[in-house]
């Protein structure tokens, strides 16, 4: 018997259809078949059993179900020795088996050895999105869910590589073909079964896949630095009095426009609380003091932390806690008041506060209430991003965070929209997992997990071009979530408008040159005036030999170089903050440009380019201004204006195990490399991170 059950061993890629009755499975088998020109494995039960109805009007019986399962076998075998690379199986052993344990709540233990050693390459679980069809051999028109869920509950639990193909016939044909292609692909670059359908349920394409493990071994080429962008070299510096003015001309245009503000807020705060975490893994409570553990450590921040604890926003809260879990809390030494303060803090039993977005977390304190950076935000849009009294304020989050953001938007709404007489309209969005990266081994092989699974990695703030391309709006102000002020709204307010109005009065000049050149209007002279504009107002290369050019190319030239998003940047002076800067960026041809440079970029090894960044005068504080529609007012593909050569290889570790990661071009840096870039001072008061917990003790996060 076991012999009749066995399986012919082969190359060819055997596909199987494995779903409830009446989901499709034959018509499917035989599409698939002839697309890709091969044959199919019919389905064995229902020749015997009809046969069989024809003759004694009986249905399966047990004892039917080991000839059946022998029948199929065969039916496989034979339809393996003409196949053409590719078998398809109508159906296989385990149908029979969970028909035979639904029916009659028993399996013959040879059918069950047979159906969970048979190996297919993929699993095709048709759903029940279909009518069902009524036949002679069909009866279980009802509980369909439950017979699916039966069905989907027998891959899992014994580990058989699936997809779930719903839709109607031409959508799962369609879907089917491309997962076979794909799984054809997957096993020439030496990913199995089971890593294909892991790659195919997290949405990454092999494409994408290959991209990334030829970035792995050929690295990534350093971004070579020209020169710092400083004052009158990249940097517009504009007087207060400037500011007004454009303040002003954005609030007259603003009203045609629809404004919103973007802020990407998914992170977690563990790096805000990163010496706090270390303080309680290695602080010896039983047998050390603290100042022994701060001299122990050379620890800076902790002393700082300690010093100011009752002026953070959080302070009352957590004391609070403190005193309802031990009552003589205050009767403590300070040691042991300060560990059980920031083991409280941040223990996942208590306040957790490392583990949670930063954009909820206490950040300032009011006579009335307690402030979050969600909070923050909120209001902040009715100061400089509203029009016509309405507002649109955009996060992107974590997927399993967004009901801590939907919770305080409720709870300030009402207060917010009373005091600035704006309806304000909030939205998420998540960045898609089919953005990760896969990670690898420091040989560049794929790195994986525990259980031989592929490691996928969130690919950073870069894969968020994403999220602002789904937005549709006329001007969209970017700042970062952590970079909110208690204090000198009013100011923050007149830059940010500020840098609006530079972007629409820019913006006025593109569009009307390039409504010339629809209409056929430029000539040798106003060519050289455009590309005067081109040259100081956009700090855009012109090549040595355009005027050479014919008038044709002339214009092409143009349309090129002005047809594109803008973005306007605030720039504020280098203080030693950590992160990137404005720099004339030379790219494989020569050709300058002005881009947004993080230190990981620049080879360190090279002293002419550390000199260079040694040089840099102004800090990136993330306060970005961007139009992302063309003169037609049609949105502009973000995707195609990305530098890809402009990602990061990082080291990481998973589970003691060193690897690399790929983290694609910065939201900021590589993913806006081919925009129209312009770079205006901003003074330090308008950039206020938080960076570590301490941050909230300098003056912008506290009352005055």
């Amino acid at each position: 018997m076991e012999e009749n059950l066995k399986q012919q061993p082969s190359d060819t890629i055997k596909i199987t259809l494995f779903g409830p009755e009446s989901t499709g499975k034959t018509t499917l088998a035989k599409q698939l078949a002839e697309h890709f020109d091969t044959v199919w494995a019919p389905e064995f039960a229902r020749e015997y059993l009809q046969e069989k109805w024809d003759r004694e009007k009986q249905i399966c019986e047990p004892d039917d179900l080991i000839p059946i399962a022998v029948g199929q076998t065969k039916l496989e075998n034979e339809a393996l020795l003409v196949a053409n690379k590719i078998l398809l199986c109508d159906t296989n052993l385990m149908v029979t088996k969970v028909f035979s344990e639904m029916y009659y709540n028993f399996c013959d233990p040879s059918l069950d050895k047979a159906a969970k050693k048979h190996k297919y390459d993929l699993f095709f679980l048709t759903d029940i999105d279909i009518p069902w069809e009524k036949d002679d051999l069909r009866d279980k028109p009802l509980d369909r869910e439950a017979t699916f869920q039966i069905f989907k509950n027998t891959l899992s639990e014994n580990e058989k590589p699936f997809i779930i193909l719903s839709g109607d016939f031409n959508e799962r044909l369609e879907k089917a073909i491309n997962a076979i292609n794909n799984l054809v692909k997957a096993r020439e670059m030496g990913f199995s079964s089971y890593d294909f359908v892991q790659i195919y349920k997290h949405g990454v394409s092999l494409q994408t896949i290959e991209n990334h493990l030829a970035i792995f071994k050929k690295g990534i080429a350093k971004t070579i630095l020209d020169r710092p962008a400083t004052k009158e070299d990249g940097i517009v510096k504009l007087l207060d009095v400037d500011f007004e003015k454009f303040a002003k001309d954005f609030d007259k245009k603003k009203v045609n426009l629809k404004l919103k503000k973007f802020v990407p807020a998914s992170g977690a705060a563990s790096r805000m609380f990163k010496f706090l975490n270390e303080f309680l893994n290695e602080y010896a409570f039983e047998n050390e003091t603290v100042n022994a553990y701060i001299n122990r450590k050379k620890e800076k921040n902790l002393p700082i932390f300690l010093a100011g604890k009752e002026k953070f926003p959080f302070y009352e809260t957590v004391k609070n806690a403190l005193l309802a879990a031990f009552p003589d809390f205050n009767s403590w030494e300070s040691d042991k008041k300060n560990y059980h303060f920031i083991k409280f803090l941040l223990s996942t039993d208590y306040f957790n506060f490392a583990n949670k977005p930063k954009g909820i977390l206490p950040f300032h304190k009011y006579e009335s209430h307690i402030a979050t950076p969600v909070e923050e935000h909120f209001s902040e849009c009715a100061f400089y991003a509203s029009a016509n009294s309405v507002s649109h304020l955009h996060f992107t989050v974590s997927q399993n965070h967004q009901h801590l953001f939907e919770n305080i938007i409720t709870e300030v709404k009402e207060k917010v929209e009373a005091i600035s007489k704006t309806t304000l309209n909030v939205s998420y969005s998540y960045q898609d997992q089919a953005t990760d990266t896969i990670a690898v081994n420091l040989d560049n092989t794929p790195f994986r997990g525990p259980n031989n699974e592929l490691v996928f990695r969130p690919a950073g703030h870069g894969a968020l071009i994403n999220n602002l391309n789904a937005l549709t709006a006329d001007i969209i102000f970017i700042k970062n979530i952590d970079n909110v002020i208690q204090n000198h709204i009013d100011k923050i307010t007149l830059y940010k408008k500020g840098l609006a109005g530079v972007l629409l009065d820019l913006q006025e000049h593109i569009f009307n040159y390039l409504n010339q050149i629809d209409n056929h209007l430029l000539n040798e002279t106003n060519i050289k005036v455009i590309i005067s504009f081109i040259r100081e107002k956009l700090n855009m290369e012109i090549i040595e030999d355009f005027y050479k050019y014919t008038l044709e190319n002339k214009i092409a030239f143009i349309k090129d170089k002005l047809n594109r998003p803008i973005r306007v940047c605030g720039m504020v002076k280098n203080e030693g903050e950590p992160g990137g800067g404005p720099f004339w960026v030379s790219d494989s041809k020569g050709n300058l440009s002005l881009q947004i440079v993080e230190s990981s970029q620049i080879d360190t090894n090279n002293p002419d380019q550390v000199a260079i960044l040694t040089k840099a005068t102004h800090f990136n504080p993330v306060d970005l201004v961007c139009a992302t529609k063309n003169y037609k007012g049609e949105k502009f593909d973000l995707i195609q204006f990305i530098d890809h050569k402009a990602g990061f290889i990082v080291a990481k570790n998973k589970n003691g195990k060193d690897l690399k990661a790929y983290e694609l071009p910065g939201l900021w840096n590589g993913a806006m490399a081919k925009w129209i870039t312009v770079f205006v001072e901003v003074p330090l008061l308008t950039f206020n991170p938080v960076k570590t917990v301490n941050d909230l003790l300098k003056s912008p996060h506290q009352p005055q």
